[in-house]
């Protein structure tokens, strides 16, 4: 197998679509052509800094087709061919059950964005977020591993509209109208199925003076909401849009 030699300071991004950054393009294209050396690396990319994954659980997740020699085999042939393009010293590994990628061959945008939104770093955190995680991936028959991608990429909209709300609030205290009322409509896109999210943005616009805008927030949601799942928005939201309307 051709071996490009790669620096460390590789870049993972997940947000928004699915880059790696500092490898030779075409590196990056073989690995990135083979969806379950992505999800592998996108699974121990996410994982606590320097915690180990059981090949067992890992087998489980992206094989369960397979019985535990045969998903052993695949999970060792992901894994050669990870280390073929990337390094032999990409992977570290605890014995014969424990997995991870080693310390400073990779970094990852989620891992960043999560630090900052943890950190109060709001306006960077909101720079990374540049969309859904790993938007449109699917692992056919993994079931398991769809669960754990989804559950991750709820997190990150979550963490993306509590961010913009509190970017959004200390823009209001800081007079900022305009900027404020962008970033409160941007909480409600990062939460859409949030009617408490929805509800707060639109009495800020309120408060600020942007009915139209309040008003406008509320149509576009109730109609992805009928759209997608054919249910109106709750009585108390109505009711606080007609309290907006009828000023």
């Amino acid at each position: 197998m051709e071996n490009d030699a790669i620096t460390p300071a590789l870049q993972l991004l997940l947000l928004g679509g699915i880059e790696l950054c500092g490898a030779p393009v075409g590196v990056a294209d073989k690995l990135l052509g083979q969806s379950k050396a992505v999800a592998l690396l996108a699974y121990l990319a996410l994982a606590p800094a320097g915690r180990f994954q059981r090949r067992d659980w890992l087998v489980g997740l992206f094989w369960p087709e397979l019985d535990q020699t045969h998903a052993r085999a695949a999970l060792r042939k992901v894994i050669y061919v990870a280390r073929g393009l990337l390094g032999e010293d990409f992977f570290i590994s605890r014995g014969d059950d424990d997995l991870a990628i080693a310390a400073g061959r990779l970094q990852c945008d989620v891992a960043e964005f999560t630090t900052a939104a943890e950190s109060g770093l709001l306006a960077r955190a909101l720079e990374l977020y540049r969309g859904d995680l790993m938007p449109g991936f699917f692992l056919p028959e993994c079931v398991e591993f769809e669960r754990w991608l989804e559950d991750e990429r709820t997190a990150a909209r979550e963490r993306a509209a509590a961010a913009s709300w509190a970017l959004a609030a200390a823009l209001e205290g800081d007079r900022q109208y305009t900027n404020a009322g962008a970033w409160a409509r941007r909480s409600v896109r990062h939460a859409w199925h949030d009617e408490r999210v929805l509800r707060r943005a639109i009495s800020m616009l309120d408060r600020i003076g942007d009915r139209a805008g309040a008003i406008k927030l509320y149509d576009d949601f109730a109609t992805r909401l009928r759209a997608d799942l054919g249910v109106a928005p709750s009585p108390e939201t109505a009711a606080l849009v007609e309290t907006v309307r009828a000023r």
